[in-house]
């Protein structure tokens, strides 16, 4: 069941970042990333508030919010913190490169939470898993030569290494998401409320130095509706991923490259949507990426 749940997820992510890609397009990112935040955060606060008049149609309809510790609040908080830095990076990077190069670069997380679920989770690969989680990397290699020809030079190109750091903090959240839903016995309403609301103050503090301060950049802004759907989407899509960390056997790194078949959906049609380059040859890599996957989950 946590399979299909992580597929569910993939599906939101892959809208979610079409929808991403259009909000970020000749705008200001920061603000951009509050709006998204914000709208997630509204549209779970409107079932935690629910769940304060009606606490019995809460439980009964399985979207009770927990009453936490502080120190679990300090979990939370340092999840937010690696988040917002992933976020911040990613979003400037994708307002600079191609979304058919930042999507299967993304693709490299389920690596870095490979190796984390190994060493931390000692979770257990077999031989077919290897093959599939190499030949998702050795297919991220075959976009960065097709990157070059679209003016990207992998190798000075600062964005690049953002979104390279940015999904490195990715993994690493996708890693402590485990500790979290499975040691600290966080359920994922809970999870989500918090984390966004801690993740709003932490962008309001960035905004306060960087945006709000300045009338030209606040001028430059453009509200869009795909604001909001980025971060109802995005909500949508970690509380699958969550559902499904709540399975005792739910494997980690399983689950980081399930979530990749997103990427069928931001190459092809976001390569058709956004008009951009060399979308026949990048089916090539996104085909390697998608036997990896295909790989990791018919293993076993």
């Amino acid at each position: 069941m946590w399979m299909y749940l992580g597929l569910l997820a993939a599906l939101f992510l892959g809208l979610h970042n079409l929808c991403k890609k259009h909000a970020v397009q000749g705008n200001e990112v920061f603000p951009v990333l509050l709006g998204t935040v914000s709208s997630g955060f509204l549209f779970v606060a409107t079932f935690y508030i629910l769940s304060i008049f009606y606490p019995e149609y809460a439980a009964s309809n399985g979207y009770e919010f927990q009453e936490i510790s502080w120190q679990t609040h300090g979990f939370i908080f340092i999840k937010s913190v690696i988040m917002a830095s992933s976020w911040v990076l990613a979003y400037q990077a994708l307002k600079h490169l191609p979304i058919t190069i930042v999507t299967p670069i993304r693709s490299a997380g389920p690596f870095f939470t490979f190796i984390g679920a190994i060493l931390i989770y000692k979770e257990s690969p077999n031989l077919f898993q290897w093959i599939g989680f190499f030949l998702i990397i050795f297919s991220v290699l075959l976009y960065s030569k097709i990157g070059k020809k679209e003016g990207i030079n992998f190798k000075r190109n600062k964005w690049i290494f953002a979104i390279i750091a940015a999904t490195f903090l990715g993994a690493s959240s996708g890693l402590y998401d485990k500790f979290l839903i499975q040691n600290i016995a966080l359920n994922p309403q809970t999870l989500q409320f918090w984390f966004c609301l801690y993740t709003i103050l932490i962008l309001l503090f960035i905004l306060s130095i960087t945006w709000f301060p300045f009338a030209e950049k606040r001028k430059a802004f453009t509200f869009r509706w795909s604001i909001i759907a980025v971060g109802i989407l995005l909500q949508a899509a970690d509380y699958f991923y969550f559902k499904a960390l709540q399975d005792p056997e739910a494997l980690i790194m399983l689950l980081s490259a399930i979530k990749r078949s997103q990427i069928l959906i931001a190459v092809v049609i976001g390569g058709l949507v956004f008009k951009e380059q060399n979308k026949r040859k990048k089916l090539i890599p996104l085909a390697g990426i998608m036997l990896g996957v295909f790989l990791i989950l018919y293993s076993n």
